[in-house]
């Protein structure tokens, strides 16, 4: 790796640390990044998911104050995406790299179509406080949340917007409340998922430790002070990243 793929890999990473504070979608800044310096796409995914896991904790330690009171909550749905996490990646291992080639393009613009969706997901998410809701969920949003475990443990891209639209049709709390419980259950899912990887897996552990330096920086700053940044701008830079490398995925 030299000093431009290095600075460009790393500042990749800490946008992708801010954004997964934020919104949920940093694998769209890091993984099109390491796509475009050759590496294979289940390797990039791999040495990305375990690079990611640092900053979606700090993600997680920036929102401490808002967990308070949550601990049931984080148990319940915990549980779930680790077993999501856990089914996910080993999906990933064990399915054909071809399938991980032909499926990622998909999953891409889907996550694209969640982000450019987020700004009326999170006016019915407001709509929801007023609204009547389980207090935990029941059974469809335990079900909801492995599923979306599964999808983080894959791939991952906009798994804190799929975590957050079911916290908003099942839950009735302080959107900021619910984004840090996003926050740490995307930890969980994400690091399930890591040490599969590291079990089984070929990593690049370069790229791993540069997005790790970068997405822990950046998870620190989006919990601080992403929330003062341009929603729009925001998801303007995710969109164009991810149909970009959902377009060079395809013609590849």
């Amino acid at each position: 790796m030299d000093a431009i793929e290095t600075v460009a890999i790393g500042a990749a990473s800490v946008a992708a640390g801010a954004i997964n504070a934020m919104v949920g979608s940093g694998t769209l800044i890091t993984f099109p990044t390491l796509l475009a310096f050759g590496y294979p796409p289940v390797l990039a995914n791999v040495s990305n998911n375990i690079g990611l896991v640092p900053g979606v904790l700090s993600a997680a330690y920036g929102y401490r104050r808002e967990l308070k009171g949550q601990l049931r909550r984080l148990l319940r749905f915990g549980a779930a995406s680790l077993l999501g996490g856990l089914a996910g990646a080993l999906l990933l291992l064990t399915l054909p790299a071809g399938a991980f080639d032909a499926v990622v393009p998909v999953l891409i613009l889907a996550a694209c179509v969640l982000v450019m969706l987020q700004p009326r997901l999170n006016r019915w998410l407001k709509e929801r406080q007023g609204a009547a809701a389980a207090k935990d969920g029941g059974v469809p949003m335990w079900c909801g949340v492995l599923g979306a475990g599964v999808y983080g443990g894959y791939f991952g891209a906009a798994q804190g917007v799929l975590l957050m639209g079911l916290f908003g049709s099942f839950l009735r709390d302080d959107l900021q409340r619910l984004n840090a419980a996003k926050n740490v259950l995307a930890s969980i899912v994400n690091g399930v998922a890591a040490v599969v990887f590291i079990a089984v897996a070929d990593v690049d552990w370069t790229v791993a430790a540069v997005i790790a330096v970068g997405s822990t920086l950046g998870g620190l700053v989006g919990a601080k002070v992403g929330r003062t940044l341009p929603p729009n701008v925001l998801r303007g830079v995710i969109v164009t990243v991810g149909v970009t490398a959902a377009t060079v995925m395809i013609v590849r």
